[in-house]
């Protein structure tokens, strides 16, 4: 089994990269941001939990959002791996998560990072701003601080998968391509 945290600033392509991945290693992609909506929707006891939270403009405890990725990972049983997308964000997170796998019998693998400088991602969002109907794709300031909050987050993490030697930077610029092709050898190695 292969689990890996794909991670990367908005704009680096961690969706498209995401689904090329999930279908060549057979992994399934857990987003957080998708598994949030989906027990918001369907109105379980955990959506409704973290609306609750969200509700009054407070972050969801971590111990909700763990209990949402454990019931995601039992949803696949016959998984080959998992692909982590938007979790952890913080310490207390990646050593949650780190627990939760252990729990199922298997663990981390590696965090996956796309690295890409800051203009190259404020272009990328501003034209999928242009189609995506996202409104924190169409401000150019609004865009900078994401990309700074991510940074302030994840050097924390960075540090964090380094001392487990489980952290990977890669070029997340070029063709689509060219970089499921640099993110194939990190996981062929793994």
């Amino acid at each position: 089994m292969t689990n890996i945290i794909l991670f990367g600033p908005p704009g680096a392509g961690k969706g498209t990269q995401a689904n090329f991945l999930k279908e060549k290693y057979n992994l399934v992609h857990i987003s957080t941001g998708d598994v949030f909506r989906e027990n918001i929707k369907n109105e379980t006891e955990l959506g409704n939990l973290a609306k609750s939270f969200m509700a009054k403009g407070k972050l969801v405890p971590d111990e909700i959002t763990i209990d949402m990725l454990s019931n995601e990972v039992d949803k696949n049983p016959d998984a080959h791996g998992f692909i982590f997308d938007g979790f952890p964000r913080t310490e207390a997170q990646a050593e949650a998560l780190g627990y939760l796998m252990e729990d199922k019998d298997t663990q981390i693998d590696a965090m996956v990072a796309l690295e890409v400088d800051d203009e190259v991602l404020v272009e990328r969002l501003i034209n999928r701003g242009k189609t995506s109907g996202r409104a924190d794709d169409a401000d150019e300031k609004i865009i900078r601080n994401r990309i700074k909050v991510y940074y302030n987050e994840t050097a924390i993490l960075k540090d964090y998968y380094q001392k487990l030697n489980k952290y990977y930077g890669v070029d997340g610029v070029g063709t689509i391509e060219e970089i499921t092709g640099r993110l194939s050898k990190v996981i062929d190695s793994l």
